[in-house]
Order: structure tokens, then C-alpha cells, then sequence
């Protein structure tokens, strides 16, 4: 099923990037907000033409055992769909830190603290809602990447992401 849910992931991207439209009109060059998911960081969007921008993505993710520091770089290309609303796709990758924090099982097994270069292939799809009496755009997105260093795999789930941002 996993392989079913890839493989559907990217014909429907594939489609959707060479799919005829209208151009999309970002209306600010700058957007900065918070992007909220699994891990939880901070957006800041930079538009380079009305249909293209470069966005990086502070983001941090912990639990009990572990905690990731990442910064996202990604190049993207946005379509309308409707009045206010649009959708994008792009790629990039990103660079960060790994670590595992020292804790014992119930078992009684020991692990120590450790850290490890995080080094990723990344890649965006989402929708975005461009609020129309406020400078303010909604957007939700998923953001698939392929670690090299630490689970070396592709992982979707991960990657599902609300962002809320303030254009100027």
C-alpha cells in the first residue's frame, strides 16, 4: 500500500506541474510566518517573479527520545486554481542536526546521547488561501524528503504541514 500512495504521490505531481494554466500572481514579495506539523518552525517566502519564489523553513521536532533541527531551502512554482486560492509545488533541501537524547527502557537498556549531520532531499506541494481584507495567507502542504544520513529513506508523513504567514 506504502509503495501504492508513493507512486500515486508522484504521478499526481508530475501531472499537476506540466498541467496548462494561467500564471499565478503572488501579491507580496515578502511572506514571513509560522509553519506548524510535525515539526514546527518558521517560514519566510521571497518572490522572484510572479509565479516563482524560494522559501526556507526554520523547523525543530522532538519527543522523548530524539530532537531536529533543520533548515529547509526550497524553489517553487505557484499556480491559481480559483479567486483566492492557489496551489504550488517545488523542490530544494535542507541541512541540520540530529540527536538522540540519553534515556533508559523500562527494560533497564541504557542509551547515550549522540548527534548526527541531518542531510535531506526535499520536495513541496500544498494549497495556499490568500486572505482577501487581510495581508495574510493561509496554506497547507505536504513536503516529502529522502534522508541520506540518518533513516536514508523517503518519508511523506512527516512532512504534512499548516503554515500561516504575513505578506509585505
Amino acid at each position: 500500500m506504502n509503495k501504492f500512495l508513493q507512486f500515486t504521490f508522484i504521478f499526481a505531481l508530475t501531472f499537476l506541474a506540466f498541467a496548462p494554466s494561467a500564471q499565478a500572481q503572488l501579491s507580496s514579495q515578502h511572506a514571513i510566518g509560522a509553519r506548524f506539523g510535525s515539526a514546527t518552525g518558521i517560514t519566510y517566502r521571497y518572490t522572484l517573479n510572479p509565479d516563482r519564489a524560494v522559501e526556507g523553513i526554520l523547523s525543530v521536532q522532538s519527543n522523548s527520545t530524539y530532537s531536529r533541527f533543520r533548515l529547509v531551502g526550497l524553489y517553487q512554482y505557484h499556480k491559481p486554481l480559483v479567486d483566492n486560492i492557489s496551489w504550488f509545488w517545488g523542490f530544494g533541501g535542507s541541512v541540520g542536526s540530529y540527536t538522540g537524547k540519553a534515556y533508559t527502557t523500562d527494560e533497564g537498556k541504557r542509551f547515550d546521547k549522540y548527534s548526527e549531520l541531518a542531510l535531506s532531499v526535499d520536495g513541496i506541494v500544498g494549497l495556499e488561501y490568500k486572505i482577501p481584507s487581510a495581508p495574510l495567507a493561509i496554506s497547507l502542504d505536504a513536503k516529502p524528503y529522502f534522508d541520506f544520513l540518518q533513516e536514508s529513506g523517503f518519508n511523506i508523513v512527516n512532512g504534512l504541514g499548516f503554515s500561516v504567514r504575513y505578506m509585505f
